[in-house]
């Protein structure tokens, strides 16, 4: 498993497992949370395309895994969905949180 991955897959054990909990209700809307995630990575994945194009931007061969997509390793595909799914649960667990303490 490349660097890259593990990171990924630390970053959103915690708030994948978390979202299951019932009060907090996070799939309620399935969705606006999946054309969320679909509109971050397609937007900044078209970017990051570019960016690789122009020479703006690089992989390391040793960071990441050979399997590339429009020359993106899976792992900064992956990165997109991942990342924002992990800020949109912080951001519900901070609303859920706030209206508990209240």
């Amino acid at each position: 498993m490349s660097r890259y991955l593990l990171v990924l897959v630390f970053s959103i054990s915690v708030p994948l497992v978390l979202s299951f909990y019932p009060k907090l209700n996070f799939y309620r809307r399935p969705k606006a949370l999946f054309l969320s995630l679909g509109a971050v990575t397609l937007i900044y994945g078209l970017w990051d395309v570019l960016a690789v194009f122009r020479g703006h931007w690089w992989f390391s061969d040793s960071g990441v895994w050979r399997l590339r997509i429009i020359n993106l390793p899976l792992e900064e595909i992956l990165f997109f969905p991942v990342i924002t799914f992990c800020c949109i649960f912080t951001w519900e667990a901070l609303k859920y949180l706030k209206h508990r303490i209240k």
